[in-house]
């Protein structure tokens, strides 16, 4: 089975085809079928091709399945006896994509 490292929302992620991942908000409607160019590392077996920086011709496709946005976290700053509060909440946008292929 053979993998590949890509970059994509400034992260790398080890794929290999059918993984389910998700990656930074992409600009491509459900169903679209995207493309990754910044492939830094392809491996089949023992043999591994490593880019500097990325491997010439390589490529992985995807399908996006959805977009959404992640779980809340919540941010507080606190010190205590001072009367200083303060709370702030954030939900991450992510596209949840399939891979379906890599090219070396």
């Amino acid at each position: 089975m053979s993998y590949a490292v890509i970059k994509t929302g400034g992260k790398q992620y080890r794929v290999q085809q059918g993984d389910v991942l998700r990656v930074e908000l992409l600009t491509a409607e459900e169903g679209a079928t995207v493309s990754f160019d910044q492939v830094l590392m392809v491996g089949s077996g023992e043999s591994v091709t490593v880019g500097a920086p990325v491997v010439e011709g390589a490529t992985v496709s995807a399908t996006v399945r959805k977009h959404g946005r992640a779980d809340k976290i919540r941010i507080i700053k606190f010190r205590r006896r001072k009367h200083y509060k303060r709370q702030q909440g954030h939900r991450q946008h992510f596209t949840e994509i399939e891979i379906t292929g890599i090219n070396a």
